[in-house]
């Protein structure tokens, strides 16, 4: 399915709550796969002093020029998507890797709770 902006917001709305409190004070907040199985899966999410480091699955040709992000502000707290702009058509052993966006890329505050929209597993 294509990601679109009709799509993620609905899938912003069927969110169920629940979180992880990080160090610096950013608390992310995910739903369950069901609930945003349209988006790109993350291998593994976290927020800290830098940003947020998301794991994705990568064979070789993943670079984070290759993903988009999302931001919904719209609710109480925003929410974030992430989209892979182009396929890794590389043909190496498959593996996670980690990509940071730093919080002035995203243009949020490195303070408060934050939605992930993207499944998480």
């Amino acid at each position: 399915m294509r990601l679109d902006r009709r799509r993620l917001l609905a899938t912003g709305l069927l969110l169920a709550l629940g979180g992880c409190t990080t160090p610096r004070g950013i608390t992310l907040v995910a739903g369950t796969r069901s609930e945003t199985a349209a988006l790109e899966p993350l291998k593994q999410v976290s927020a800290d002093r830098d940003g947020v480091t998301i794991g994705v699955i990568s064979t070789g040709c993943t670079r984070k020029e290759d993903f988009a992000f999302y931001i919904d502000r719209s609710g109480a707290e925003p929410a974030i998507a992430f989209a892979r702009k182009r396929l890794d058509a590389c043909h190496d052993p498959a593996s996670t890797i980690a990509l940071t966006f730093a919080y002035a890329e995203l243009g949020l505050a490195p303070s408060g709770r934050l939605r992930l929209l993207n499944p998480t597993d």
